[in-house]
């Protein structure tokens, strides 16, 4: 809240004078951390109820959120994770606060006083005067949970957890003919008190959603894994039979390993047992790379796949073949996300687990994807093309997916009716029509293609070309009108074009619906916070400029002294790695008609990259060059994502 605006707007309202806001705004550099609301009130220039109803109608209150962050009492990543929890449950902040364990009541309730300019009490159910209840119904005192805790002459005061609005207690004063002060306390001080003055029992708000399962796990695993003691070698039947258990340890040990993974931005879970009296190993990958989370003791190696298959709806005694499932986790613990699990038979009876956190949620920016000018003047147009064939391509895991849909969010417009098939859906956006496909009843990409055909769409995604008939039918697509997007599981832009040749494509259609293909990988991107700038040697230079192409590279106009490199050090913000999320290397192919002859004729992949360079195109190992002259990278991460 912005103190100047509050006064400014008191004034609008002639409420207060322009001469008394000065007066007030030069107390405010004494005391700096008085609203100049209250700093008015106190000068006897407005009245707090007047006050009051000025902050409610203008919405000019600070925020619970604000006022938690200021006082230290949260940090940003658990409030964002309390916000999500509070949305997804239909649950207040503050529940959702102290449902995890991130604040106590008596904190979250003296922030609600300082957000609303009330004083804090603490009530003793036991000190009351039974008298008071004669001031207040019980009906009236049980629907807006307040309760009287003393009167002083015409004076009562009332404690409540939530502030009753100005009218409220305005309209409360007319009928008992009392000047009422409010004042904050906590939920469970205000609930005894009912109790002792009116007999009343009430379900407090924060067991109203109990069935929300928010009480994740001690602080540390290590206090989990400490409940057990050491054993013998376990039995398959007993561990399973222990995981059928609500109150396990091993519930609350799978539901922490998730719930760790998440707040740790890792996009995938290994669950990795080992035969004898071995450790299991638990690795998470981070920002694409793969790092020992924890080791769990041996005495859990079959009841922790377990676990995870029944969350899964697997068959738990099949042991001897691979099994893949999926996990609605908001079922099981205080995030909504979706994980992808799948299970492999390893040596010594036993079983790894692999476990996708899924990235739901919106597409990110088409400005935020990473794409160099002329990559995104290319990809800009191909997106306003009327019909056409557009291919992403990279290895698993290299934000084809995420790119797509950005692409998509550009033209996602009324006027354009959109269908996508996808393996899963993973992100949604509102103006899609999107469709889960299911390859084990026969609901294929190529199936859902040709249906979405006769639903009239103007723009299909294909999640992706994994056959020929899938390919072919997006080529007819493209064809016959419709822009099409999807992608493949190729090392580059040129390669795709052969790829898809050898598949077995006519080349004169294919030729004719290509627009473009997009090459991409994910390099770690520097922490900002402790990234070290230096001045590349020259021997360290000679080799950059090897690596992009000597040719190429002077058309860049930059020599040894202009160049400034950047390398990872390590904080406490990247957990010392020196890398702190991820960029796009692209690599775009612009399918001009000196390409289009090259299709026709079967070209190798050689020679496509060849006109493509012609064409101007930068090849990813360039583009990531780039991006590391840009101080965004560094040539360690390029020359690991990009082969050539």
């Amino acid at each position: 809240m912005s103190a100047k605006k509050v006064g400014e707007l008191l004034v609008e309202q002639k409420m207060i004078t322009r001469e008394q806001l000065l007066e007030a705004l030069e107390l405010q550099k004494v005391f700096p951390d008085q609203p100049v609301g209250q700093l008015l009130c106190k000068l006897g220039f407005i009245k707090e109820s007047d006050l009051s109803l000025v902050l409610d109608q203008k919405d000019k209150r600070r925020k619970l959120a604000d006022i938690l962050l200021g006082g230290g009492l949260v940090d940003q990543q658990k409030l964002v994770h309390a916000s999500e929890v509070s949305k997804q449950n239909k649950i207040s902040l503050e529940n959702a606060l102290l449902k995890l364990n991130y604040v106590d009541e008596e904190a979250i309730s003296k922030a609600i006083a300082s957000q609303y300019d009330m004083p804090y009490v603490q009530v003793n159910a036991a000190d009351l005067d039974l008298s008071l209840s004669g001031y207040i119904s019980a009906v009236y005192a049980q629907k807006q949970r307040i309760v009287p805790i003393s009167k002083i002459g015409n004076t009562l005061t009332l404690a409540m957890s939530q502030p009753l609005k100005s009218h409220d207690i305005r309209e409360l004063e007319d009928n008992i003919r009392l000047r009422i002060i409010s004042a904050i306390a906590t939920e469970t001080n205000v609930l005894k008190a009912l109790k002792r003055l009116y007999n009343i029992d009430i379900v407090s708000t924060k067991s109203a959603h109990d069935e929300v399962n928010l009480d994740l796990t001690p602080d540390s695993i290590v206090d989990l894994l400490s409940k057990n003691s050491a054993g013998d070698e376990p039995e398959v039947e007993e561990e399973t039979r222990k995981v059928t258990e609500k109150d396990s340890v091993i519930v609350k040990l799978v539901n922490k390993i998730i719930y760790d993974a998440y707040m740790n931005k890792a996009s995938d879970i290994h669950i990795e047992p080992y035969p004898g009296k071995n450790d299991v190993i638990v690795r998470t990958r981070v920002d694409g790379q793969c790092s020992i989370y924890q080791k769990i003791p041996y005495k859990y190696k079959f009841a922790l796949p377990s676990r995870l298959k029944i969350m899964g709806d697997l068959d738990i005694a099949e042991r001897r073949r691979p099994q893949d499932g999926k996990i609605e986790f908001k079922k099981f613990g205080p995030l909504d996300i979706e994980l992808r699990i799948a299970t492999m038979p390893t040596v010594g009876g036993l079983e790894d687990v692999v476990i996708r956190l899924l990235a739901s949620g919106d597409p990110i920016g088409f400005n935020d994807l990473g794409l160099t000018e002329r990559n995104l003047r290319i990809f800009s147009e191909s997106l306003t093309r009327p019909h056409g064939l557009i291919l992403v391509v990279g290895p698993t895991g290299s934000g084809k997916t995420t790119t797509l849909h950005s692409g998509l969010a550009q033209i996602n417009k009324t006027s354009r009716k959109i269908w996508t098939a996808e393996d899963p859906v993973e992100i949604t956006q509102v103006g899609l029509r999107q469709v889960q496909v299911n390859p084990r009843i026969g609901f294929t990409f190529a199936t859902a293609l040709r249906s979405f055909l006769r639903l009239d769409p103007d723009v299909i995604m294909v999640g992706e070309m994994r056959d020929e008939e899938t390919a072919s039918t997006a080529v007819e697509a493209s064809l016959t009108g419709h822009l099409v997007f999807s992608t493949l599981h190729t090392n580059s832009a040129p390669e795709t074009v052969t790829r898809l040749l050898e598949m077995g494509l006519d080349p004169y259609s294919f030729s004719d619906s290509l627009v473009c293909v997009l090459a991409q990988r994910l390099a770690r991107r520097l922490c900002t916070d402790c990234k070290e700038s230096y001045h590349p040697s020259p021997t360290e230079f000679d080799d950059l400029v090897d690596e992009y192409g000597r040719s190429e590279f002077a058309g860049t106009g930059l020599g040894l002294s202009d160049v400034v490199m950047f390398r990872a050090v390590g904080c406490d913000r990247c957990g010392h790695t020196g890398y702190r999320g991820r960029l796009g290397i692209h690599e775009v192919l612009e399918c001009t008609d000196a390409v289009k002859v090259l299709i026709k004729h079967r070209a190798d992949t050689d020679n496509v990259r060849e006109q493509a360079s012609r064409d101007g195109m930068t090849t990813l190992k360039q583009d990531g060059i780039l991006k590391v002259l840009s101080g965004l990278t560094d040539i360690l991460e390029v020359r690991r994502v990009c082969i050539k």
